[in-house]
């Protein structure tokens, strides 16, 4: 909840729409509309490595705890436009949702 509070506060400050959808199902009917997808790579709600083929249109960043390195290979390999380090991704949040 805070890491999303944290999101929520910097897409307002920067005047960017943000969405948290809560089931993999509203994901890839909110994506459609979006320019960009944010995907927690930890995420307990679906699996995330799926996405890229479900949304082969839709720009995907996807953020991962830089100790599990292998979530980078995997998101990578599944065809994610860019993975970060959630370190990476809270330092520069202002400047993705911006562009």
């Amino acid at each position: 909840m805070f890491f999303a509070s944290k999101i929520r506060a910097v897409a307002e400050a920067v005047g960017v729409e943000i969405n948290f959808p809560r089931t993999k199902e509203s994901l890839i009917e909110k994506a459609r509309e979006a320019d960009l997808v944010i995907v927690d790579l930890h995420s307990q709600r679906f699996d995330p490595f799926t996405l890229p083929a479900e949304l082969d249109a839709t720009r995907l960043l996807g953020f991962f705890s830089h100790v599990e390195v292998e979530l980078q290979r995997k998101a990578v390999a599944a065809g994610y436009h860019q993975v970060i380090p959630r370190s990476v991704f809270a330092r520069d949040l202002a400047q993705i949702l911006a562009n």
